[in-house]
């Protein structure tokens, strides 16, 4: 039995429960968990935005130490410390043979199948196919990263999330030069590290928007040179910044229609637009098919930033140890698994930065 927090969904009921683990199976590891990550997309789950079968254990961003693995496992053994990749890949189908695991056909399957029961007999499912918020877990081999045993929980268990999506944004998909300049929009843990990692690959005009102005100061310790509120007039300061072009990326962590829009609009004609954000399948954004022809931008989909865990983690962990990235500044509170419902009330009230589970 582990302990660990359990969602109802839809906004309904949240509580650390007793679970009872089945496996390790083939190909699997069970995980003890040393830190997990309080990220958006928990609260999404928790509240039904995410669609996701119930109960289920929430958290997805975490990290630990591997205590066994099942027949088959050939990368990691009991004893190691890992991060856990919530994209876990079956580097088999048409998506990973083309270099895209984020996209995996099959990676979303492990959410959808019970990973353990509740103290009665109810069938639990694993949140985003991870279950972090736990005191042990059992993942998919590939749903695990080695990692140094040095490396401080704080920063191995934001690496999972929103390291990597921050990161990823930035490189992997809006691939952004050296003198660009970029608007980010929510200067949340994700939002952050991608004002990190702007920074770090030299864009010139860095701005971050957020409907906070307490975001201001974490804004720019972490990379911004200007910080506007969210506003109906912030296309207009947005050009003022950019010699009346508007930036060349715009880069959207909230997860909206009204924000991806915004982003469009606040974009140069040619630039890009990467929408990072998870919104709601109903929530739709408008364009005219003039205006997609016209002004040539481009409009892309960033999922867990198109990383490659096994490729992009150790990069990440270089950049923290030569001090060029600093991920656990995006901490803010530090709470047990009872404290999660907390989190997620300062999550909705943008207030904070990332709040960590200690185990």
């Amino acid at each position: 039995m582990t302990r660990a927090v359990v969602t109802t969904g839809a906004g309904g009921g949240l509580s650390v429960e007793d679970v009872h683990l089945a496996g390790p199976d083939t190909g699997q590891v069970r995980v003890r968990l040393v830190a997990a990550g309080v990220c958006h997309s928990d609260l999404s789950l928790h509240r039904g935005t995410l669609p996701h079968k119930t109960p289920a254990v929430l958290g997805h961003e975490g990290a630990g130490v591997v205590t066994e693995v099942g027949s088959g496992v050939e990368h990691v053994r009991a004893g190691d410390h890992v991060v856990l990749n919530w994209r876990a890949p079956c580097r088999s189908c048409a998506f990973c043979r083309n270099g895209e695991p984020y996209l995996c056909s099959y990676s979303d399957l492990v959410s959808r199948k019970p990973y353990g029961r509740l103290a009665d007999g109810t069938p639990v499912y694993p949140g985003l196919g991870v279950a972090a918020f736990a005191e042990e877990t059992v993942l998919p081999e590939s749903g695990v990263v080695k990692v140094p045993s040095d490396v401080p929980p704080e920063v191995a268990a934001l690496l999972g999330c929103a390291a990597l999506t921050g990161f990823g944004a930035v490189v992997n998909c809006a691939r952004v030069r050296p003198g660009q300049s970029a608007v980010v929009f929510g200067v949340g843990g994700v939002g952050r590290i991608a004002l990190q990692t702007l920074r770090l690959v030299g864009a010139g005009t860095i701005v971050a928007v957020d409907a906070s102005a307490d975001k201001e100061k974490a804004a720019r310790q972490s990379g911004a040179t200007h910080f506007l509120p969210a506003s109906p007039d912030l296309l207009e300061e947005i050009r003022e910044l950019t010699d009346g072009r508007g930036c060349d990326h715009a880069i959207e962590c909230v997860g909206g229609a009204a924000t991806v829009r915004q982003a469009w609009d606040c974009t140069r004609r040619g630039g890009t637009v990467t929408v990072v954000g998870a919104g709601g399948r109903d929530d739709r954004v408008s364009f005219t098919a003039l205006e997609l022809f016209h002004s040539a931008r481009r409009l892309v989909g960033c999922l867990h930033g198109n990383a490659t865990a096994e490729r992009d983690v150790p990069v990440l962990l270089d950049h923290v140890r030569a001090g060029r990235m600093d991920i656990g500044a995006l901490v803010s509170d530090r709470i047990p698994l009872d404290g999660v419902a907390g989190a997620f009330d300062r999550l909705a009230a943008h207030q904070g930065g990332r709040s960590l589970v200690l185990l």
